[in-house]
């Protein structure tokens, strides 16, 4: 398998999980990519997020209290090769926060680290292409004990998170189509205070955060030395309320969030252990969320542990 092809794989993608553009978990369970056995990747990627728009409800506005909110990430990724049908993948970002008006400040610091399993059940020969299937799965949890109740400047929900993924691939002639659809299982949290109001009294500290599901559908082209994909993600939350007006976001709030965008990753021909990757996307549509417009960057180094002569 070709360098840039396990280094797809370890692409950070910014799962939408709050108002701000913070990035609450980093996943890379998304490519229709494996990597050979005993092969080793790990890298940075740089993320830089921003919104001055955003939906109270279903309601969209502006808020000249904030200005512009931004959230940026460093996040280390690594990925292994067990074997060419069994990768395992892990990462944990550092994440701060701002906003260019009014009084919050901002806030900054490790997030949730994660980890991941990804298998290959099912392949086929169909037509001229190759059809492949996918199951995922993996858990994060932060590393920090950071603020969650100060949305829209936290830099995560604070949850554990158990997510599992179905994903299909058909590629044909370096043309490829791939769909995923997954389900987070999301811990309760705990916020500092003795009580809350959402839709009722809450007497305690610990607040239930609802469950959510996410779906991708990406297609382009995927080559030797270049990938250039489009991206149409959802993510929603299965339950929670709208926020009140002219009030602060809480963790439990229905977030729901769809948006495009464009992937771009080039493997050097004279050095095929180096990868530079680079993205963007705009949120088109959304609940309870700011109106996002993000770019990342990254670079990428890989190696084998042990090479065989089947690599």
């Amino acid at each position: 398998m070709n360098l840039h092809t396990f280094l797809k794989q370890c692409r950070l993608i910014v799962c939408i999980a709050i108002l701000p553009t913070v990035s609450m978990q980093a996943q890379t369970e998304f490519d229709a990519i494996m990597m050979n056995k005993n092969q080793f990747c790990s890298g940075f990627m740089y993320t830089h997020s921003g919104w001055d728009t955003y939906w109270e409800g279903t309601l969209k506005r502006t808020n000249e209290n904030l200005g512009t909110v931004t959230s940026q990430s460093v996040m280390y990724m690594a990925n292994y090769g067990i074997t060419s049908k069994l990768n395992v993948m892990a990462g944990a970002p550092y994440v701060w926060t701002n906003a260019s008006a009014g009084t919050l400040a901002g806030m900054s610091g490790a997030q949730d680290v994660s980890l991941f399993v990804k298998w290959i059940p099912f392949q086929k020969t169909l037509g001229k292409g190759k059809l492949t299937t996918y199951a995922l799965g993996g858990f994060s949890t932060p590393v920090t004990d950071y603020v969650v109740d100060f949305l829209p400047m936290s830099i995560g929900m604070g949850s554990a998170n158990f997510t599992g993924r179905a994903m299909v691939d058909y590629n044909c002639n370096h043309i490829t189509v791939t769909g995923s659809a997954a389900y987070i299982r999301r811990s309760n949290i705990t916020i500092d205070r003795t009580s809350y109001y959402d839709t009722e009294l809450h007497l305690t500290n610990e607040v239930q955060l609802p469950d959510a599901a996410q779906y991708q559908l990406r297609t382009g082209y995927r080559g030797k030395y270049l990938i250039a994909e489009a991206l149409l993600t959802n993510w929603t939350t299965l339950g929670g309320f709208d926020m009140t007006r002219n009030n602060m976001p809480f963790p439990s709030n229905r977030m729901n969030a769809t948006s495009v965008g464009l992937n771009l990753k080039y493997t050097l021909k004279a050095h095929t252990n180096l990868s530079l990757l680079a993205g963007g996307n705009t949120t088109i549509g959304g609940r309870n969320m700011g109106q996002a417009n993000s770019f990342n960057a990254g670079v990428f180094y890989a190696f084998y542990f042990k090479k065989n002569k089947s690599n």
